[in-house]
């Protein structure tokens, strides 16, 4: 049955602050990888110290899963999603007004703290907005701004930063998260105070409910997994800058231009990967096969385009390469959060999808640190990119062979 217009405009308005929200979340996830040279020269710190910068919000934003899934279930993405992003935009804004290292590591710690329920709350929104069989489009659109963000972000951060500094280009990024969390504030409701669907809202998960997900496992298969997506993708978020202008020998502008092919790769393939889902279970395909085909095909195909990357002496062949990988990891990306509104009942979305997240990102946080090691030691990306393709390769097994049975919907 269509739903009535008031639902449907609530849900194009709903997108569009996730979209804006989520491009927020990655733009100020970006700032430090475009100023890291900057920020190296001014703190005097070498790569192995921007690799502790880079992987500290991870470590923050990974353990920062664990209550937030279960906050957003109990409170609402109005509260828990709104606050996470001031609390974040203050921290990235803070960032800017740094005097030192130790204080850029404390700044790092709470924006990732902060941006934790930003993803299990979008997951939480559509869920609790959007039947479950049409869910794989919206997470798609949502979960696009992880890849439009870092396609935008690359020119515009680049020309704040040559135009007014690095501390200018955090500063101005951290405002325009304040704003938008008083727009949050002012027009989200959430399902219990205007209810997208009739009948009861349902009860707030418990910690023993939460706890119990841990016994399931394909929630284990889901954390493992998505830390082959996450280690990927991240690599090529923190580093990809520094790879192209250190190993490649391009310029500061022209990094920022190159780096626009390989994210709206990304949003192609954060689309598809959604959208792909979504025709399965219209086709009579399973649920649960038709979220992991998505996955499983993007992780293995994401990582072997990895290879040539480590291996090519050609800047264009990488930069092409590159964004295959962008496309494919991207794919697994938008279909483990799908996964996530529709392996488990709606109560318990933002739960398991920041159980996945805590998983993803736990194991993701190492790829920005062990890359720089890498990169110290061997003065090279070549390893480093080449376990990336392992690793990923890897999460393809995990899903396909450890995610089965829906989590919490048993008989």
């Amino acid at each position: 049955m269509r739903p009535p217009q008031s639902i449907r405009r609530m849900r194009v308005l709903l997108l569009v602050l996730l979209l804006l929200i989520g491009i927020i979340n990655y733009v100020d996830r970006s700032t430090l990888a475009i100023a890291n040279h900057s920020v190296q020269d001014e703190f005097g710190i070498g790569p192995t110290e921007m690799g502790l910068l880079l992987s500290v919000f991870s470590w923050a934003y990974a353990f920062a899963q664990l209550p937030a899934g279960g906050l957003l279930d109990r409170f609402g993405p109005r509260k828990v999603l709104g606050g996470g992003l001031l609390l974040w935009s203050v921290a990235q804004a803070f960032c800017g007004v740094a005097a030192n290292f130790k204080q850029m590591l404390f700044g790092r710690l709470f924006l990732g703290v902060g941006e934790a329920p930003a993803f299990p709350g979008g997951a939480k929104v559509v869920a609790d907005w959007f039947p479950r069989e049409s869910r794989g489009l919206p997470i798609g659109l949502f979960n696009t701004a992880s890849t439009l963000a870092p396609a935008i972000a690359p020119p515009l951060l680049t020309w704040l930063m040559l135009s007014y500094g690095w501390r200018t280009m955090f500063v101005v990024a951290g405002v325009a998260g304040i704003v938008l969390a008083l727009i949050w504030f002012a027009v989200y409701r959430d399902r219990g105070q205007l209810s997208a669907e009739p009948g009861p809202v349902p009860e707030p998960v418990s910690l023993r409910e939460w706890l119990g997900l841990l016994r399931h496992r394909s929630t284990w298969g889901m954390m493992i997994g998505f830390s082959g997506v996450i280690y990927s993708v991240y690599l090529y978020l923190t580093w990809l800058p520094a790879y192209l202008s250190g190993e490649r020998g391009l310029s500061v502008a022209d990094t920022g231009i190159a780096l626009v092919v390989p994210y709206l790769a990304g949003t192609l393939g954060m689309l598809s990967g959604g959208g792909v889902g979504d025709l399965l279970v219209r086709r009579g395909v399973s649920t649960m096969t038709a979220r992991k085909v998505p996955i499983c095909a993007g992780l293995l195909l994401g990582g072997l385009c990895t290879i040539p990357v480590a291996l090519t002496p050609s800047t264009a062949l990488a930069l092409v390469c590159i964004s295959a990988s962008q496309f494919f990891m991207n794919n697994a990306s938008a279909g483990a959060w799908s996964l996530a509104t529709t392996v488990g009942a709606e109560r318990i979305t933002a739960s398991l999808g920041s159980l996945q997240n805590f998983g993803g990102y736990f194991g993701g946080a190492f790829a920005p640190l062990i890359t720089g090691i890498i990169v110290d030691r061997t003065g090279s990306f070549v390893i480093a990119l080449l376990a990336a393709s392992g690793i990923a390769i890897a999460a393809a097994l995990s899903y396909a062979f450890l995610v089965g049975r829906p989590v919490g919907m048993e008989p």
